[in-house]
């Protein structure tokens, strides 16, 4: 089963590579490096807020924000998922 999360890495690329006009993906491209910043620690603010609450729904929704824009910003820095993957199982060996 393949997850979604890849999907999304892959239309973020597209739009990194390939704005198109209306898309936010591509808008926080050309907004640059510190808006997609900002982006990322406001839904990791939400993140903590909503698991505080104990609100799971809200979280899901938060955590789906924060992933997103989190990818934004590796792609905005050249790093991909596979990067981060490899870390991860570098780390678990």
């Amino acid at each position: 089963m393949a997850l979604f999360i890849e999907t999304l890495e892959s239309l973020i690329k597209q739009r990194y590579e390939s704005p198109q006009e209306g898309s936010y993906t591509s808008k926080l491209f050309s907004d640059g490096t510190d808006r997609i910043l900002k982006k990322v620690g406001e839904e990791a603010s939400e993140v903590i807020i909503a698991a505080k609450n104990n609100d799971s729904d809200e979280l899901k929704q938060e955590a789906a924000d924060l992933i997103y824009h989190l990818l934004v910003s590796l792609r905005d820095k050249g790093v991909s998922l596979a990067d981060v993957d490899e870390v991860l199982a570098n780390r678990h060996q």
